[in-house]
């Protein structure tokens, strides 16, 4: 029988409109499509790039409550709002996410939050990083 556990950052969003920031099956975790939104100072820097780091830190936070790093991400997909801004963010995701190389699927959509301009989302194994 697998065990789910559900993991929340705190975020008013979550509890608001109803959702984890990430939820564990088992050995696997899918981490919420997470903004790039400074849960401790309530801003969203405009600059791309800016954006990836701290949706990094916020999945960190994650990740490390379900016992897995981003090492252990096996799949992302990455939300951004024009061509241009995937082109912005490439430098930032090859610097994180460079040797762990998981997939990754990119989609130009729109965000409710005005700076918005990067979403990502993302699946974990434990383990799969060793």
């Amino acid at each position: 029988m697998l065990t789910r556990i559900n993991i929340s950052s705190g975020s008013s969003f979550e509890d608001a409109y109803g959702y984890s920031r990430a939820v564990k099956v088992g050995d696997t975790v899918y981490v919420a499509g997470t903004l790039g939104y400074d849960y401790a100072t309530g801003t969203c820097d405009p600059d791309p790039a800016a954006q990836v780091r701290q949706i990094v830190r916020n999945f960190e936070m994650a990740l490390e409550k379900a016992g897995a790093t981003l090492a252990d991400i096996v799949q992302l997909t990455t939300y951004i709002t024009s061509p241009e801004v995937f082109e912005a963010i490439g430098p930032t995701l090859r610097e994180v996410f460079g040797d762990i190389r998981p997939t990754n699927t990119a989609l130009v959509v729109a965000f409710p939050i005005p700076l918005a301009k990067v979403e990502i989302s993302a699946i974990a194994i434990i383990g799969a990083s060793r």
